[in-house]
């Protein structure tokens, strides 16, 4: 009896710090979760979506969405849409009061936020898809503001559809994908353009900002995407796929000049917009390449949160963590100064826009 009773002691201990070890990952996994947007708050709104964040060089981050005022449909659909943003100076644990950064007259609507950071000078663009519905139904253009003061003031509305657009364009279903875009270590500035009617492009500027162009001919398949920069130069663009239930990866070794693509149904995908990136991207020494996937993981449904890693260019994916289990849609994602991932996503049937972080260690294998 007395050589017993030693070994249920530490039985018990194990069983309780192993539960310890698993309630101090979860609570390490998940740092931050609040709210940031949410039309239970402002009755006189329908509802927040299509999430955009990122991280200025000095640390500010901001968060930017759609502000749907008279109803929850998309630009051709509601008269009265907006661009609100949200800043946070410390790595997302408080957050400023809402302000508006984009609001034009009733009937004109700016939708689909996206950020792109050039780094180099310090400049944030936010491009935006633009529509007037009384004078132009249909027609879709593209537009951006720009801050060169880290983000508190803002440029007039700069229209660069004929620099994105090309001949015929003018009616076709058209926007740059909501969330962010990338800078190249040769200082390029890319996201990409979706055309429903004739395909998925690839944008840049050679010139921080000054001029625009299309730089790839069409990808097929895509819808919504997201492109990469991996250490070697090679662009990866991960792209919805409508009722496929998968992703599809389209990859250049010419800065975008050809691709190869093929389906990638290790991401699991309903069809919705999500966030992908290279964690490397954001530091300036040769940290090895991890890739981030960010999305709703479920084959039919808007739900379930996760997030993946890659570790050899996307060949394979490291096991997922789940975020939120719930109704979750669109996402993006960043990188905060101390180095951990910051998460916008659109939680509980379009009610609210959620932020999370989770810890660096996110990565580790």
């Amino acid at each position: 009896m007395k050589k017993s009773i030693p070994l249920i002691i530490i039985s018990l201990l194990i069983l309780i710090f192993a539960g310890c070890n698993n309630n101090n990952h979860q609570a390490e996994k998940v740092e931050v979760d609040i709210t940031l947007f949410d039309n239970i708050s402002d009755p006189n709104v329908s509802c927040y979506r299509i999430p955009a964040i990122d991280c200025l060089p000095n640390g500010l981050l901001i968060a930017v969405c759609d502000q749907r005022v008279e109803s929850c449909g998309d630009l051709r659909h509601c008269k009265d849409i907006n661009l609100v943003i949200r800043k946070s100076h410390d790595n997302g644990q408080t957050w400023t009061e809402m302000e508006t950064l984009v609001d034009y007259e009733y009937g004109t609507s700016a939708s689909d936020p996206s950020i792109i950071i050039d780094k180099v000078n310090n400049v944030v663009f936010v491009f935006y898809n633009y529509m007037d519905l009384i004078n132009y139904p249909n027609k879709y253009r593209f537009m951006y503001v720009k801050s060169t003061d880290n983000c508190q003031t803002w440029s007039e509305p700069v229209d660069v559809t004929d620099q994105l657009s090309w001949v015929g364009w003018n009616y076709h279903f058209k926007f740059v994908t909501s969330g962010r875009g990338i800078q190249c270590k040769d200082g390029t500035l890319m996201h990409t353009i979706v055309n429903l009617n004739t395909g998925l492009f690839l944008f840049g500027s050679y010139d921080f900002g000054e001029n625009w162009e299309l730089i790839s001919s069409a990808i097929l398949p895509g819808d919504e995407s997201k492109v990469a920069e991996l250490n070697d130069g090679t662009l990866l663009i991960n792209s919805r796929i409508n009722n496929a239930g998968y992703r599809y990866i389209h990859t250049s070794t010419n800065k975008g000049r050809t691709w190869t693509s093929v389906a990638d149904t290790a991401l699991t995908d309903p069809g919705c917009n999500a966030a992908f990136f290279n964690y490397a991207s954001f530091y300036k020494n040769e940290f090895p390449d991890v890739l981030v996937f960010v999305n709703a993981n479920s084959k039919n449904n808007r739900k379930n949160l996760t997030l993946k890693t890659s570790y050899d260019k996307g060949e394979t994916w490291n096991e997922e963590k789940t975020i939120y289990e719930g109704s979750a849609a669109y996402s993006s994602a960043t990188v905060l100064k101390n180095g951990n991932l910051g998460i916008l996503y659109e939680k509980d049937d379009y009610t609210k826009i959620q932020f999370v972080t989770i810890n660096k260690d996110f990565y580790s294998k």
